[in-house]
C-alpha cells in the first residue's frame, strides 16, 4: 500500500533530487548500472521499433496540484488528455485520503472506471512508456523522491527526448519538468515501476497484453456503463478474435440485461473461433438451455466434458442441469 502525498514531498525534496542526480551519474558512468538498469538498457538497445526520437505531447493540460493532492492533479491531467474534461478537485473526492494526506493505486484506478474510462496498469518498462507517449497518451508514474524518508508522489510522462536523456513531466506545480533518464528510472523504480494510463473503451495502449488487457476490460464491466463495456469487448475482439476467453465478455453483458439472443449468437461466432473451448461450449450450452433448447445444448456440453482442465466442475453441473430437465426434471446420479 503506497501513499502519494504530493507538492510538499517535491518541493521539500528538490534539491536533494538534484545532488543525488549527480551522483547517480558519476556512479552509473563509474559502472554502477545497477541503479538503473533499464536505462542502461535504453541506451544500448535504443528505442523500440517505430517510436521517434524525440517526442511530446503538447496539448496535454496542466493542473498544478493543490497541497499533498498530486493523486487528483495527475488523473485529472490524464483522463482530460483521454477525452473527459475533469478537475483535480472534482476527483479529491473519489482519490485523495485526508487522514493520510495522500492517495492510493488502487482509488486511482477505480476513480477512472467511474468515469467511463478503462485504466491500464503498465509493464514495469521504460520503453513501455516511451512507446504509449508516442502513441499519444500520456502515462502517470509513480515515483518515490524521499531520501531520509519515502516521498511518494505521482507525476504525468507527456514527452521525452532520448538524445538528450529525458523525461518531460507534468509534476507538482511545474508544467514541463525535464527529468534525465537515469534519475526518472531512480525514483520510478522505488515504487517497483509503477505506471498506468487511461483510455476509453475503444482504444487499446499499444503495448497491452491480451489477457492483461482482458482483465482491465473485466473490472471495468463491474461498474462501466453497458453500452461503453461492449465497445471494449468489442474493440477487444477486432483486435485479438481468437482469444476464446475474449467472448465471454460480451455475451455476459446481454444476459445480464436479460437478452438470450445476443448472447447466442455472440458465443456461437466465439465457438467458430475457438472450437475446442470448454469455456465457450459451457457457455454457449447454457444459453440455449435457458432458451429451452437443451436436446441442441446437450452435445455441445458433451464436448466440453471431454475437455479436462480448470472448469471441468462448472463444466459438469451445467450438464447435470441439462440432462435434469431432458428428464423432466428428474436428475442423473451417474449424470448420463
Amino acid at each position: 500500500m503506497i501513499i502519494a502525498r504530493g507538492r510538499q514531498a517535491v518541493a521539500g525534496n528538490a534539491r536533494l533530487v538534484a545532488g543525488v542526480f549527480m551522483l547517480a551519474l558519476g556512479a552509473l558512468l563509474g559502472g554502477c548500472a545497477s541503479m538503473a538498469p533499464q536505462t542502461r538498457l535504453l541506451g544500448q538497445n535504443g528505442l523500440p521499433p517505430g517510436v521517434p526520437r524525440h517526442f511530446e505531447l503538447k496539448q496535454v493540460p496542466f493542473f498544478p496540484q493543490d497541497e499533498y493532492q498530486c493523486g487528483p492533479a495527475a488523473l485529472a491531467t490524464a483522463m482530460s488528455a483521454a477525452g473527459v474534461p475533469v478537475t483535480p478537485q472534482q476527483l479529491v473526492p473519489e482519490v485523495y485520503l485526508p487522514e493520510r494526506k495522500g492517495s492510493l493505486q488502487i482509488e486511482m484506478l477505480a476513480s477512472a472506471r467511474r468515469h467511463g474510462l478503462v485504466p491500464y496498469q503498465l509493464a514495469p518498462s521504460f520503453s513501455d512508456v516511451l512507446t504509449e507517449v508516442a502513441a499519444g497518451t500520456p502515462v502517470i508514474v509513480l515515483q518515490n523522491l524521499g531520501f531520509a524518508s519515502d516521498s511518494w508522489h505521482y507525476a504525468v510522462v507527456v514527452g521525452y527526448n532520448y538524445d538528450r536523456g529525458g523525461l518531460i513531466l507534468r509534476s507538482g506545480e511545474t508544467e514541463r519538468e525535464i527529468m534525465p533518464f537515469i534519475l526518472s528510472e531512480m525514483v520510478w523504480r522505488r515504487s517497483g515501476y509503477w505506471a498506468m494510463l487511461v483510455v476509453p473503451p475503444d482504444r487499446i495502449p499499444v503495448t497491452a497484453e491480451q489477457n492483461r488487457w482482458l482483465a482491465a476490460l473485466a473490472a471495468f464491466e463491474r461498474v462501466g456503463e453497458r453500452p461503453r463495456v461492449q465497445l471494449g469487448y468489442q474493440t477487444f475482439l477486432k483486435r485479438w478474435p481468437d482469444n476464446a476467453n475474449g467472448w465471454v465478455g460480451p455475451a455476459n453483458t446481454y444476459s445480464a440485461a436479460g437478452d438470450l439472443t445476443e448472447p447466442a449468437r455472440v458465443r456461437r461466432e466465439g465457438l467458430a473461433r475457438a472450437p475446442d473451448s470448454p469455456v465457450v461450449l459451457n457457455n454457449l450450452a447454457q444459453t440455449l438451455s435457458d432458451q429451452g433448447r437443451d436436446q441442441e445444448a446437450l452435445p455441445l456440453i458433451d464436448r466440453a466434458a471431454a475437455s479436462e482442465g480448470p472448469f471441468a466442475e462448472e463444466v459438469k453441473k451445467t450438464r447435470a442441469a441439462i440432462v435434469a430437465k431432458l428428464n423432466g426434471g428428474r436428475s442423473s446420479a451417474s449424470g448420463n
